[in-house]
Protein backbone atom coordinates (compact mmCIF):
# COMPACT_ATOMS: atom_id res chain seq x y z
CA UNK A 1 0.00 0.00 0.00
CA UNK A 2 1.76 3.40 -1.31
CA UNK A 3 -0.49 5.54 0.72
CA UNK A 4 0.33 8.26 -2.24
CA UNK A 5 3.51 9.50 -0.99
CA UNK A 6 1.55 11.32 2.20
CA UNK A 7 3.20 8.88 4.94
CA UNK A 8 1.18 10.28 7.29
CA UNK A 9 2.27 8.73 11.06
CA UNK A 10 -1.15 8.09 12.49
CA UNK A 11 -4.53 6.95 11.06
CA UNK A 12 -7.54 7.22 13.65
CA UNK A 13 -10.48 5.51 13.24
CA UNK A 14 -13.56 6.37 15.41
CA UNK A 15 -16.28 3.30 16.91
CA UNK A 16 -19.37 3.78 17.75
CA UNK A 17 -18.64 2.30 21.08
CA UNK A 18 -15.65 1.78 23.42
CA UNK A 19 -13.19 -0.44 21.79
CA UNK A 20 -11.57 -3.42 23.97
CA UNK A 21 -10.50 -6.36 21.91
CA UNK A 22 -8.60 -5.44 18.43
CA UNK A 23 -6.09 -7.07 16.01
CA UNK A 24 -4.22 -7.21 12.86
CA UNK A 25 -4.75 -9.34 9.96
CA UNK A 26 -2.45 -11.37 8.62
CA UNK A 27 -2.93 -12.15 5.06
CA UNK A 28 -0.89 -10.00 3.23
CA UNK A 29 -3.13 -9.10 0.72
CA UNK A 30 -5.06 -7.57 3.31
CA UNK A 31 -2.46 -5.63 5.04
CA UNK A 32 -4.02 -2.64 6.49
CA UNK A 33 -7.03 -4.34 7.94
CA UNK A 34 -8.37 -4.62 11.75
CA UNK A 35 -11.21 -6.25 13.92
CA UNK A 36 -12.74 -4.44 16.79
CA UNK A 37 -14.27 -5.80 19.32
CA UNK A 38 -17.14 -3.63 21.36
CA UNK A 39 -17.01 -3.37 25.24
CA UNK A 40 -20.51 -2.02 26.45
CA UNK A 41 -21.64 -4.43 29.75
CA UNK A 42 -24.74 -6.02 28.26
CA UNK A 43 -25.28 -8.77 26.08
CA UNK A 44 -25.47 -6.90 22.33
CA UNK A 45 -22.14 -6.39 21.49
CA UNK A 46 -20.69 -5.94 18.23
CA UNK A 47 -17.47 -6.19 16.22
CA UNK A 48 -16.22 -4.26 13.39
CA UNK A 49 -13.86 -5.21 10.40
CA UNK A 50 -12.17 -1.47 9.22
CA UNK A 51 -9.56 -1.47 6.17
CA UNK A 52 -7.22 1.76 5.24
CA UNK A 53 -8.38 3.20 1.73
CA UNK A 54 -5.36 3.98 0.41
CA UNK A 55 -7.33 7.10 -1.76
CA UNK A 56 -9.08 8.99 1.40
CA UNK A 57 -6.07 7.55 3.62
CA UNK A 58 -9.08 7.20 6.04
CA UNK A 59 -10.46 4.42 7.93
CA UNK A 60 -13.32 2.86 6.50
CA UNK A 61 -15.59 0.36 7.82
CA UNK A 62 -15.88 -2.90 5.78
CA UNK A 63 -18.20 -4.86 7.82
CA UNK A 64 -20.50 -5.00 11.36
CA UNK A 65 -21.66 -8.23 12.86
CA UNK A 66 -23.23 -8.31 16.46
CA UNK A 67 -21.17 -10.72 19.39
CA UNK A 68 -22.47 -11.73 22.56
CA UNK A 69 -21.07 -10.04 25.05
CA UNK A 70 -17.84 -7.94 24.83
CA UNK A 71 -14.91 -10.38 23.19
CA UNK A 72 -12.27 -10.51 25.15
CA UNK A 73 -9.67 -11.17 22.40
CA UNK A 74 -10.01 -11.41 18.41
CA UNK A 75 -7.25 -13.22 16.38
CA UNK A 76 -7.03 -13.64 12.99
CA UNK A 77 -5.92 -17.01 11.23
CA UNK A 78 -1.89 -16.97 11.47
CA UNK A 79 -1.73 -17.54 7.86
CA UNK A 80 0.95 -15.37 6.11
CA UNK A 81 0.62 -17.12 2.76
CA UNK A 82 -3.38 -16.91 2.50
CA UNK A 83 -3.77 -20.18 1.74
CA UNK A 84 -6.51 -21.37 4.36
CA UNK A 85 -10.18 -19.53 4.35
CA UNK A 86 -10.41 -15.85 5.74
CA UNK A 87 -11.19 -16.89 9.22
CA UNK A 88 -11.29 -14.90 12.66
CA UNK A 89 -11.41 -16.17 16.33
CA UNK A 90 -13.07 -14.66 19.15
CA UNK A 91 -13.65 -15.44 22.94
CA UNK A 92 -16.19 -14.55 24.79
CA UNK A 93 -18.79 -16.97 26.04
CA UNK A 94 -17.56 -19.36 23.77
CA UNK A 95 -14.80 -19.82 21.28
CA UNK A 96 -16.32 -18.42 17.77
CA UNK A 97 -14.96 -18.92 14.13
CA UNK A 98 -15.91 -16.62 12.01
CA UNK A 99 -15.99 -16.51 7.86
CA UNK A 100 -15.10 -13.10 6.51
CA UNK A 101 -15.93 -11.87 2.66
CA UNK A 102 -16.16 -8.58 1.54
CA UNK A 103 -20.18 -9.15 1.63
CA UNK A 104 -20.67 -10.56 5.07
CA UNK A 105 -18.97 -12.01 8.23
CA UNK A 106 -20.54 -15.25 8.94
CA UNK A 107 -19.97 -17.48 11.75
CA UNK A 108 -18.75 -20.68 10.83
CA UNK A 109 -19.01 -22.67 14.11
CA UNK A 110 -19.03 -22.42 18.31
CA UNK A 111 -16.78 -24.17 20.17
CA UNK A 112 -18.84 -24.85 23.27
CA UNK A 113 -16.80 -27.49 25.49
CA UNK A 114 -19.34 -27.00 28.69
CA UNK A 115 -21.84 -29.73 27.10
CA UNK A 116 -23.47 -31.25 30.20
CA UNK A 117 -24.32 -27.57 31.45
CA UNK A 118 -26.43 -24.67 30.91
CA UNK A 119 -24.12 -22.69 32.35
CA UNK A 120 -21.10 -21.47 30.26
CA UNK A 121 -17.54 -20.88 31.53
CA UNK A 122 -16.10 -17.76 30.17
CA UNK A 123 -12.79 -17.55 27.87
CA UNK A 124 -10.55 -14.92 29.03
CA UNK A 125 -8.32 -15.11 26.11
CA UNK A 126 -7.64 -17.70 23.49
CA UNK A 127 -4.10 -18.38 20.68
CA UNK A 128 -4.44 -19.63 17.59
CA UNK A 129 -1.11 -21.48 17.09
CA UNK A 130 1.12 -20.28 14.01
CA UNK A 131 2.80 -23.62 12.86
CA UNK A 132 -0.24 -25.32 12.96
CA UNK A 133 -3.30 -23.24 12.33
CA UNK A 134 -5.78 -25.74 12.66
CA UNK A 135 -4.81 -25.59 16.68
CA UNK A 136 -6.37 -23.00 19.16
CA UNK A 137 -6.00 -22.95 22.90
CA UNK A 138 -8.72 -20.92 25.23
CA UNK A 139 -8.38 -20.01 29.04
CA UNK A 140 -11.51 -20.03 31.12
CA UNK A 141 -12.49 -18.59 34.56
CA UNK A 142 -13.08 -22.34 35.30
CA UNK A 143 -9.39 -22.63 35.78
CA UNK A 144 -8.65 -24.80 32.56
CA UNK A 145 -7.18 -24.58 29.30
CA UNK A 146 -9.02 -26.31 26.25
CA UNK A 147 -7.08 -26.80 22.99
CA UNK A 148 -9.10 -27.26 20.01
CA UNK A 149 -8.20 -28.89 16.48
CA UNK A 150 -10.14 -27.28 13.28
CA UNK A 151 -11.12 -29.04 10.26
CA UNK A 152 -11.68 -27.43 6.87
CA UNK A 153 -13.60 -30.07 4.82
CA UNK A 154 -12.74 -29.84 1.28
CA UNK A 155 -16.21 -30.21 -0.48
CA UNK A 156 -16.04 -29.73 -4.26
CA UNK A 157 -18.93 -27.41 -5.29
CA UNK A 158 -19.06 -25.91 -2.16
CA UNK A 159 -18.01 -23.66 0.74
CA UNK A 160 -15.45 -25.66 2.90
CA UNK A 161 -16.98 -26.39 6.05
CA UNK A 162 -14.80 -24.73 9.11
CA UNK A 163 -15.42 -27.47 12.27
CA UNK A 164 -13.65 -28.35 15.73
CA UNK A 165 -13.21 -30.82 17.93
CA UNK A 166 -11.84 -31.31 21.62
CA UNK A 167 -8.05 -32.09 21.66
CA UNK A 168 -7.67 -31.75 25.19
CA UNK A 169 -8.66 -30.19 28.23
CA UNK A 170 -6.63 -29.65 31.27
CA UNK A 171 -6.67 -28.11 34.56
CA UNK A 172 -4.04 -25.63 34.03
CA UNK A 173 -3.98 -23.76 37.55
CA UNK A 174 -5.61 -23.80 40.62
CA UNK A 175 -7.51 -20.33 40.19
CA UNK A 176 -9.12 -18.53 37.13
CA UNK A 177 -7.02 -18.70 34.31
CA UNK A 178 -6.23 -15.53 32.26
CA UNK A 179 -4.50 -15.96 29.42
CA UNK A 180 -2.86 -18.85 27.22
CA UNK A 181 0.02 -18.67 24.62
CA UNK A 182 1.58 -20.74 22.16
CA UNK A 183 5.83 -20.60 21.85
CA UNK A 184 7.86 -21.12 18.83
CA UNK A 185 10.37 -23.29 21.19
CA UNK A 186 10.25 -27.18 20.54
CA UNK A 187 9.13 -27.36 16.93
CA UNK A 188 6.51 -24.23 17.72
CA UNK A 189 2.83 -26.78 17.68
CA UNK A 190 3.04 -28.57 20.96
CA UNK A 191 4.11 -25.97 23.97
CA UNK A 192 2.09 -23.48 25.70
CA UNK A 193 2.01 -21.25 29.16
CA UNK A 194 -0.91 -19.78 30.50
CA UNK A 195 -1.01 -17.45 33.76
CA UNK A 196 -3.95 -17.15 36.11
CA UNK A 197 -5.28 -15.46 39.02
CA UNK A 198 -3.47 -17.81 41.53
CA UNK A 199 -0.21 -15.51 40.27
CA UNK A 200 2.12 -17.99 38.22
CA UNK A 201 3.48 -18.61 34.73
CA UNK A 202 2.93 -22.66 33.98
CA UNK A 203 4.28 -24.10 30.77
CA UNK A 204 2.96 -27.12 29.18
CA UNK A 205 3.59 -29.65 26.31
CA UNK A 206 0.50 -31.21 24.40
CA UNK A 207 2.89 -34.34 24.49
CA UNK A 208 3.14 -34.77 28.06
CA UNK A 209 0.36 -33.33 29.78
CA UNK A 210 0.48 -35.40 32.88
CA UNK A 211 2.89 -32.10 34.31
CA UNK A 212 3.46 -28.70 33.53
CA UNK A 213 6.70 -26.69 34.85
CA UNK A 214 6.30 -23.69 37.00
CA UNK A 215 8.20 -20.53 35.45
CA UNK A 216 7.90 -17.87 37.67
CA UNK A 217 5.52 -16.90 41.12
CA UNK A 218 4.27 -12.70 41.20
CA UNK A 219 6.11 -12.78 44.66
CA UNK A 220 2.75 -11.12 45.79
CA UNK A 221 0.62 -14.19 44.46
CA UNK A 222 -1.47 -11.20 42.63
CA UNK A 223 -3.27 -12.55 40.06
CA UNK A 224 -1.00 -12.27 36.64
CA UNK A 225 -3.43 -11.00 33.96
CA UNK A 226 -1.06 -11.33 30.21
CA UNK A 227 1.23 -13.57 28.67
CA UNK A 228 3.57 -12.69 25.54
CA UNK A 229 6.18 -14.95 24.32
CA UNK A 230 9.23 -13.13 22.34
CA UNK A 231 8.41 -13.60 18.46
CA UNK A 232 12.32 -14.21 17.56
CA UNK A 233 13.64 -15.55 20.62
CA UNK A 234 11.91 -18.33 22.55
CA UNK A 235 13.44 -17.78 25.89
CA UNK A 236 11.72 -14.84 26.90
CA UNK A 237 8.22 -14.02 27.76
CA UNK A 238 6.72 -10.86 29.26
CA UNK A 239 4.16 -11.02 32.01
CA UNK A 240 2.17 -8.26 34.16
CA UNK A 241 0.13 -8.41 37.60
CA UNK A 242 -3.04 -7.03 38.20
CA UNK A 243 -3.16 -3.08 38.87
CA UNK A 244 0.66 -3.57 38.50
CA UNK A 245 2.82 -0.75 36.75
CA UNK A 246 5.29 -2.66 35.41
CA UNK A 247 5.82 -5.44 32.73
CA UNK A 248 8.04 -8.34 33.74
CA UNK A 249 10.29 -10.45 31.41
CA UNK A 250 11.33 -13.96 32.25
CA UNK A 251 13.76 -16.50 30.29
CA UNK A 252 12.56 -19.80 30.79
CA UNK A 253 16.42 -21.16 31.22
CA UNK A 254 16.34 -19.23 34.85
CA UNK A 255 13.03 -19.85 36.10
CA UNK A 256 11.05 -17.90 38.54
CA UNK A 257 13.67 -14.73 38.54
CA UNK A 258 12.85 -12.03 35.87
CA UNK A 259 15.45 -10.98 33.94
CA UNK A 260 14.32 -7.54 33.30
CA UNK A 261 11.50 -5.15 34.90
CA UNK A 262 10.07 -2.69 32.78
CA UNK A 263 8.69 -0.07 35.11
CA UNK A 264 8.17 3.46 33.72
CA UNK A 265 5.04 3.44 33.43
CA UNK A 266 2.43 5.74 36.12
CA UNK A 267 -0.51 3.74 36.02
CA UNK A 268 -1.35 0.19 35.64
CA UNK A 269 -0.35 -1.46 32.53
CA UNK A 270 -2.76 -3.45 29.94
CA UNK A 271 -1.12 -4.49 27.37
CA UNK A 272 2.14 -5.98 25.99
CA UNK A 273 3.15 -6.33 22.07
CA UNK A 274 6.79 -8.16 21.37
CA UNK A 275 8.26 -6.83 18.08
CA UNK A 276 7.39 -9.23 15.16
CA UNK A 277 11.01 -8.71 13.69
CA UNK A 278 12.98 -7.75 16.78
CA UNK A 279 14.25 -10.14 19.44
CA UNK A 280 14.71 -6.97 21.63
CA UNK A 281 12.06 -4.27 21.28
CA UNK A 282 8.73 -4.91 22.89
CA UNK A 283 5.71 -2.31 22.96
CA UNK A 284 3.79 -1.87 26.37
CA UNK A 285 0.94 0.04 27.29
CA UNK A 286 -0.83 1.95 30.01
CA UNK A 287 -3.04 3.64 31.61
CA UNK A 288 -1.02 6.19 32.31
CA UNK A 289 -2.18 7.36 28.30
CA UNK A 290 1.31 5.65 27.08
CA UNK A 291 2.51 3.55 24.54
CA UNK A 292 6.13 2.63 25.12
CA UNK A 293 8.72 0.39 23.46
CA UNK A 294 11.56 -0.84 24.84
CA UNK A 295 14.93 -2.14 23.58
CA UNK A 296 15.93 -4.97 26.06
CA UNK A 297 19.66 -5.42 24.58
CA UNK A 298 21.37 -4.89 27.72
CA UNK A 299 19.57 -7.62 30.12
CA UNK A 300 20.12 -8.62 32.59
CA UNK A 301 21.23 -4.97 33.32
CA UNK A 302 18.32 -2.68 34.22
CA UNK A 303 16.24 -1.00 31.91
CA UNK A 304 16.25 2.43 32.75
CA UNK A 305 14.08 4.24 29.91
CA UNK A 306 11.98 3.07 26.55
CA UNK A 307 13.68 4.01 23.35
CA UNK A 308 10.26 5.71 22.11
CA UNK A 309 7.00 7.16 23.62
CA UNK A 310 3.83 7.98 22.61
CA UNK A 311 1.13 9.46 24.49
CA UNK A 312 -2.71 9.26 23.72
CA UNK A 313 -5.51 11.25 24.41
CA UNK A 314 -6.78 8.72 27.15
CA UNK A 315 -6.12 5.49 28.90
CA UNK A 316 -4.67 2.85 26.25
CA UNK A 317 -6.57 -0.84 26.47
CA UNK A 318 -5.21 -2.67 24.00
CA UNK A 319 -1.44 -2.75 22.19
CA UNK A 320 -1.53 -5.00 18.82
CA UNK A 321 2.12 -4.88 16.72
CA UNK A 322 1.48 -5.87 13.36
CA UNK A 323 3.10 -9.21 12.09
CA UNK A 324 3.06 -8.85 8.19
CA UNK A 325 4.06 -5.10 8.80
CA UNK A 326 6.23 -4.51 11.71
CA UNK A 327 6.55 -0.72 11.11
CA UNK A 328 3.03 -0.23 12.74
CA UNK A 329 1.35 -0.61 16.21
CA UNK A 330 -2.60 -0.18 16.68
CA UNK A 331 -3.88 0.90 19.89
CA UNK A 332 -7.21 1.66 21.26
CA UNK A 333 -8.29 3.47 23.82
CA UNK A 334 -11.83 4.88 24.80
CA UNK A 335 -13.78 4.34 21.22
CA UNK A 336 -10.61 5.16 19.09
CA UNK A 337 -8.14 2.95 17.52
CA UNK A 338 -4.52 4.85 16.05
CA UNK A 339 -2.13 2.70 14.51
CA UNK A 340 1.49 4.54 14.66
CA UNK A 341 4.40 4.19 12.63
CA UNK A 342 7.35 3.48 14.79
Amino acid sequence: MSLHGKRKEIYKYDAPWTVYAMNWTVRPDKRFRLALGSFVEEYNNKVQIVGLEEESSEFVCQNTFDHPYPTTKIMWIPDTKGAYPDLMATSGDYLRIWRVSDAETRLECLLNNNKNSDFCAPLTSFDWNEVDPNLLGTSSIDTTCTIWGLETGQVLGRVNLVTGHVKTQLIAHDKEVYDISFTRSGGGRDMFASVGADGSVRMFDLRHLEHSTIIYEDPQHHPLLRLCWNKQDPNYLATMAMDSLEVVILDVRVPCTPVARLNNHRACVNGIAWAPHSSCHICTAADDHQALIWDIQQMPRAIEDPILAYTAEREINNVQWASTQPDWIAICYNNCLEILRV
